[in-house]
């Protein structure tokens, strides 16, 4: 995977050590928890899920794996590479455990959903492997390890949205946080896992979600995005019991709306759109929030129709040029990223240089971009016989970044001598002179500290220049 213009980790990376050094809220255990999160955000935003049931069963949380008790990954399977990182990475913990025969190393998540009880068979360091809907389930799958046996639960669930758990938050700032809202994708694209691995849509209670939200801002918390895989088909439907009078159900727009006003200080990012839900109604609500940031990311994965619909995403190369210039006509100044994927099974030049062609039309102001992998137990990989050359994918992976590198300095370059409000977020990683934060459409601003601001904090940067990925200017008044 190749991600462009973009200052975040992308779907691959690793943010080792994610756990701060907290105490537990329960009684001590005395033993320490380390958790490192591969993959999407949604993959971080439930590491903080298990690091909240394990530190209220009495654990600590480390920095440094060498000293856990126990030690977990959380998983990706979007990607062969991914996978391939944890199995190197499981591999690096074994001499920490060969120094400590007592420690606990587990696997969560979609890889672990994926492989079950295959990675006890094969992974002789792996005790635990628990999938992403059976978290709850931790400290009991813990006490099964504790008394000598393997343990595995990969259930999925209908129910499960994880709403009463107050997240720890993990090597944060304190200004920027993610609020999942729903769990599960029932949208079955065939070069997909994520169905397989997360189960099907549910969507969570949106008062919790708004509790989440103004629990944030109070703890100072400026910024939040609302995770899901599909988050423009997030519905809510309460339950009413016989004899009761029926309940609206809320939609993503509405809830948008609900959370934009806990307080217009608070920033309100999503993630992630898809193409054949995102509504003008959402659009409409982006569009009349200050406070609701102008960048969406709508996945195009491929800018041919045929190709699309053996994606089986559903929707076709003028619904999708419709959706955005729907995005144009009702948010003018929204930043559009996308993801792209290279190479897919039987795809043509001519179809190849289609998708060329719809990057020229959005010029997207960043990309994630892919070379096709094949994944076991897709559709696709059912289906379809990945026929295309390897060398062919990456030389079209190759023309689609270099688009993209000229789309991104392109927006880049559009934001310069203009003034941004940016939100702090701390100081720049090659300089504690500059501070560092994002303007409304998610790019990069690096700007001199001024003492009268502190991060968490919002300022208006008169942009001077740019590099390639960042933004550079002044703060104004």
């Amino acid at each position: 995977m190749i991600e462009l213009g973009h200052t975040t980790k992308t779907h691959d990376e690793s943010r080792q050590g994610e756990a701060l050094e907290l105490l537990p809220t329960g009684k001590s255990t005395g033993r320490k928890l380390y958790i490192e999160s591969y993959g999407c955000q949604m993959n971080f935003s439930d590491s903080e899920i298990v690091a909240s049931i394990l530190v209220d069963n009495g654990f600590e949380t480390t920095k440094d794996y060498k000293e856990a008790d126990v030690v977990f990954i959380n998983t990706c399977s979007i990607r062969e590479n991914a996978e391939q990182r944890v199995r190197n990475r499981l591999k690096e913990f074994e001499s920490a455990k060969a120094k400590n025969p007592g420690m606990i190393v587990g696997v969560l998540g979609c890889m672990a959903e994926r492989l079950k009880a295959k990675f006890l068979e094969e992974e002789k360091l792996v005790d635990v492997v628990v999938g992403p809907d059976a978290y709850r389930d931790l400290p009991n799958l813990i006490d099964q390890v504790d008394d000598g046996a393997k343990a595995v639960n990969v259930l999925l669930s209908r129910e499960e949205t994880y709403a009463d758990i107050n997240p720890v938050r993990l090597n944060s700032n304190g200004i920027s946080a993610f609020i999942s809202i729903m769990r599960g994708c029932d949208n079955m694209c065939s070069f997909c896992v994520v169905p397989f691995t997360r189960g099907r849509e549910r969507s969570r209670d949106p008062h919790s979600i708004v509790k989440e939200a103004q629990e944030l801002f109070d703890a100072g918390y400026r910024e939040v995005t609302l995770l899901g895989q599909n988050v423009d088909s997030y519905k809510y439907s309460p339950i009413v019991k016989e004899g009761e009078e029926s309940l609206p159900v809320v939609n993503f727009a509405q809830l948008l709306a609900l959370v934009a006003e806990v307080s217009p200080e608070m920033r309100v990012r999503f993630s992630t759109s898809h193409p054949k839900d995102i509504t003008d109604e959402v659009l409409h609500m982006i569009a009349n929030y200050e406070n609701i940031c102008k960048y969406i990311h709508l996945p195009v994965q491929s800018g041919n129709s045929r190709v699309l619909e053996l994606m089986n995403r559903t929707y076709d190369r003028e619904w999708y040029m419709e959706r955005i210039d729907a995005i144009r006509r009702i948010i003018p100044d929204c930043a559009i990223s996308t993801d792209i994927i290279t190479g897919f099974c039987s795809e043509t030049e001519e179809e190849h240089a289609e998708t060329l062609s719809i990057m020229d039309y959005v010029k997207y102001d960043f990309a994630y971009m892919f070379a096709y992998s094949e994944r076991p137990g897709t559709l696709a990989a059912k289906r379809y016989e990945d026929d295309v050359p390897e060398d062919v994918k990456k030389r079209r992976l190759t023309e689609v970044v270099n688009k993209q590198q000229e789309h991104s300095l392109y927006r880049l370059q559009d934001y310069v001598g203009k003034i941004h409000k940016v939100l702090i977020e701390g100081y720049s990683k090659r300089s504690d002179a500059d501070y560092c934060g994002r303007n409304d459409q998610n790019s990069m601003v690096v700007f001199p500290v001024d003492e009268r601001f502190k991060p968490g904090e919002y300022t208006n940067v008169l942009v001077e220049r740019c590099t390639s990925a960042t933004l550079i200017g002044r703060i104004v008044h």
